[in-house]
Parts: C-alpha cells; structure tokens; sequence
C-alpha cells in the first residue's frame, strides 16, 4: 500500500489502441493496451527484471488477457535453443582474435583487475536462497563471464554493467519476458516473435571501434567511482521496479536504466568526448528505437492481418516507450532499449537452460 500511494497514472494512449478496462484492482496501474477486434489482441509492456519482483503488481485484467489469448509473441523466440547459439555467437570476436589483442593495453588491465574484484566478491553477494538452489559464486561467474577474452569489447561492456551486487542477487529467477514464454509453452499456447536475434545484435556490433573503446572506458570509470564509493548511481534497479510498478509509463527512470548502461551523456565530459557520447546515443535511438518501431510495427500489422480471426498477446519490453502522438497511424510496439534486453535475456537463460 506505501508503494501504491505514490504511484500515479500517466499513460499515453495511441489513437489505435484503447488502454484496457480495469479489473478488481483498480488501484493498479497496467501496461496493457487492447486493439479492438473480434476476438482483441493486446500488447502488454514487460520489463527484464525477475518476475517475482512485479507479478503480484500486475493487474488481473492483464492476466487475463495472456490466458484468453490462443497466440503470444515476443520480441524473440525465448525458447528455441537457437536463439541462445545466435546470441553466444554474435558476442564473440572473428576467430583467432582476443579481446587483449583489440583493447589498448591500460583498459584490458583495469578490466582484468573489475573482474577479479568481482569475482572476489561474488560468494558474499549470493543469497541464502541462491546458494540453496545449488547455485555457487564459481559456476555463476563462470557462466556469466566465461570465455570473456573472446568476447567483443561491446557486449563486454554490458557483462561489466551486470556484474553487481544487485544483479547477482536476482540471477537463477527468470525475468517476466522469459517466464511468460515459459508459461505460454506450459499452457500449449503457440508462440512467436517479430524479431531475430541478428537483428537486435547486429546494431550493437555496428559501432565503430572509438565509440566502442570510449563506452567500455566510461563503463569502467563508473564501476571504479562505485568500488571506490565516489558515485553514487541516480537511476537503480529498484527504482525501475517501482515505477514499472507504479504504471508509471513517463518516467525519467524507463529512459536512463543506469543500472544496465552507463549513461554516457555527462556535464563532466570534455567537448569532444561529449560529442562521441551523442554520437552514441543518436546512433542507438536511430538503430534500437525509430527503425526498429517501424520494422516491429509492419510485421505486428502482417500477423493481424494475416489471421483476422486470432488472439494475439504482444509482450514486449516497456523500457523506453516511444511517444508518437503526431504519427497516430504507427503502432508503438517497441518500447525498448534493445541493449537492456539482450543483457536481461542472456542472464536468465544462463541460468535457466
């Protein structure tokens, strides 16, 4: 009841899409839109976090629509085997190469040292439940961060930004993505998505090298403020939990998830580096948000389309929601930060399969 009374309503609604009536509770917010037809289909906002920690905040009338709903899609498959090959895959550098080999020298040793810190620290960071699962400091670190010399220096800055206390603590419990999925496959329901991994992949290894040793170097700059309890993280997890729960929908904290991605965009910054850090945020709202809108909306609309008669559930990621209320015609189906995902999804199913 505390978290309840701060939360307040702020969706914004698309022209083609009515925010769903509510249920029995009614003083929860819903990340649930319904299209009306004959039978509706919905598209419900997820967030990566584990599922735990928002299930009993999640409206009955939005349960309901996964239940009632004989087609659920995701922004990808989370139960095919090959989605987790494409994604180890991906990850890695052209055979025969290191990541000592690419990163200059004096970044390669304080990202050898972060992780010896961490993995130092990991059997202190692991709950009583964890470790009653069978779940050990060795073999998670192994499983998080096995084979990172191999790995591009990219998705090694995002494996650097899930190695902390708060993420340890969450792993082994699927994030709501995943357990929908794992809940729809229980239930029989058939499943899909609108994306491949390649092309939420593809995006991030699209950087050029300088953007890319400049976000590792910032990445690690905030990690090493952090050890050394000189910063202080504005934006956390449990922020993005609250308000995910709150329904909050326009809140600063869906737009800078620091607890995944540094936000590199700082007063602090000299000029030209400033202007990298733009560089950087441009370029990913143009690949993981505009041009992913339009690709994920035209295929929503094909399956609609194609199966008139269907019920489709539409869970997609609620990170960032793209607010277009000029272009009312564009159904605002992505409403992520493809990076979170990737990272989010790479750490449940580590675990889980």
């Amino acid at each position: 009841m505390l978290l309840r009374a701060f939360c307040q309503e702020s969706f914004t609604q698309a022209a083609v899409l009515h925010q769903a009536p509510r249920s029995k509770q009614s003083e929860l917010n819903s990340f649930l839109w319904t299209i009306k037809r004959d039978p509706p289909s919905y598209f419900f906002g997820t967030i990566h976090v584990p599922y735990t920690r928002v299930w009993d905040f999640i409206p009955d009338n939005s349960k309901e629509a996964f239940q009632q709903s004989s087609i659920v899609y995701f922004e990808l498959d989370l139960t095919d085997p090959y989605t987790i090959s494409a994604l180890t895959s991906c990850q890695m550098l052209p055979q025969g190469e290191n990541l000592q080999d690419v990163l200059p020298r004096d970044i390669y040793c304080r990202l050898k040292r972060h992780l010896e810190y961490v993995k130092l620290m990991m059997p202190s960071w692991m709950t009583p439940d964890q470790r009653g699962k069978g779940l050990y400091a060795d073999y998670l670190f192994n499983a998080i961060a096995g084979n990172w010399e191999r790995k591009r220096p990219v998705w090694v800055m995002l494996m650097v930004n899930s190695l902390t206390e708060v993420d340890i603590k969450s792993r082994g419990v699927p994030v709501l993505d995943l357990y929908l999925a794992q809940e729809a496959e229980r239930l029989r329901k058939q499943t899909g998505a609108v994306e491949k991994v390649e092309e939420q992949c593809h995006p991030l290894n699209g950087l050029n090298f300088s953007q890319v040793i400049f976000a590792l170097n910032q990445t690690l700059l905030q990690q090493e403020s952090l050890r050394a309890g000189s910063l202080q993280i504005p934006y956390t997890t449990e922020d993005l939990i609250k308000h995910y729960n709150c329904g909050d929908l326009s809140s600063v904290i869906f737009s800078h998830d620091s607890s995944q991605v540094p936000n590199f965009i700082n007063a602090t910054l000299p000029p030209q580096e400033r202007v990298t850090a733009q560089e950087i945020d441009s370029y990913f709202r143009q690949e993981l948000i505009y041009k992913r809108n339009e690709r994920m909306g035209k295929r929503v609309k094909a399956l609609l389309e194609e199966f008139p008669d269907k019920g489709f559930f539409f869970a997609f990621g609620a990170e960032l929601w793209e607010q277009d209320t000029k272009e009312t015609h564009r159904l605002p189906v992505a409403w992520l930060a493809a990076w979170m995902y990737l990272n989010s999804l790479s750490r449940s199913l580590v675990i889980e399969y």
